[in-house]
């Protein structure tokens, strides 16, 4: 009768471990996908200027979404004044810290403030869309659009800047950010004394504007 070899017993046993310990692995579930986090880099109509604080639609975005059985986060790295130069400057450290998962992009504005050239607006919000999208986050850029003091031509190719990018970058877009505010008969009782900045009530309506676009992304 043949004396079956101890070490050969091993090695098979070893293979057999090796074979069950493989096909387990190849069965595992995917990794689960990290939870949502969403950056908003924005200027003062994001920072709640001359408003109560959690008024503004960035705060009324984090009680909307508060309601979700997944946790979303909000981070608001808006700031007022801030130009899309400026959004080009912090927006590496910002994508480095939070990771974020979705950025929408509120500026502009401030740029046609400033009369600064369409081109280099243009060009600061491609770079903005594309490192986010390249950090690993959908976009959603908010369009703005300006009264007529600016200049026909001048508004026109302002409010071109977004669906342009958008294409071009793979981002959701917002048309008009302040769609239902700013373009209605009685715009003057939704803002505030400056004219520039809307009230508190206006932030609901500016909310639904961007969640049209972001909310499908969540």
């Amino acid at each position: 009768m043949p004396v079956e070899n101890p070490s050969r017993r091993a090695g098979l046993g070893a293979l057999l471990c090796l074979g069950l310990g493989l096909a387990a692995w190849g069965s595992s579930p995917e990794a689960a996908p990290r939870p949502a986090r969403i950056l908003v880099l924005g200027d003062s109509l994001s920072a709640e200027y001359g408003l109560p604080r959690g008024s503004g639609w960035v705060a009324l975005l984090e009680k909307r979404l508060s309601t979700r059985a997944q946790k979303v986060q909000v981070i608001n790295a808006s700031i007022s004044g801030e130009t899309t130069s400026g959004g080009v400057t912090r927006l590496p450290a910002l994508l480095k810290q939070h990771r974020p998962t979705h950025v929408v992009l509120e500026l502009g504005a401030n740029d046609a403030l400033r009369g600064l050239p369409i081109r280099a607006t243009q060009g600061n919000l491609s770079r903005l869309a594309r490192q986010s999208r390249e950090a690993g986050a959908q976009v959603v850029l908010v369009g703005m659009m300006l009264p007529p003091n600016f200049g026909k031509r001048y508004a026109e190719d302002f409010a071109a800047i977004y669906p342009q990018v958008g294409k071009a970058e793979s981002a959701k877009v917002v048309p008009f950010f302040l769609q239902g505010v700013g373009d209605r008969a009685d715009a003057r009782d939704w803002f505030q004394a400056d004219g520039i900045h809307p009230l508190p009530k206006a932030h609901p309506i500016m909310l639904d504007n961007v969640w049209r676009a972001l909310g499908p992304l969540l």
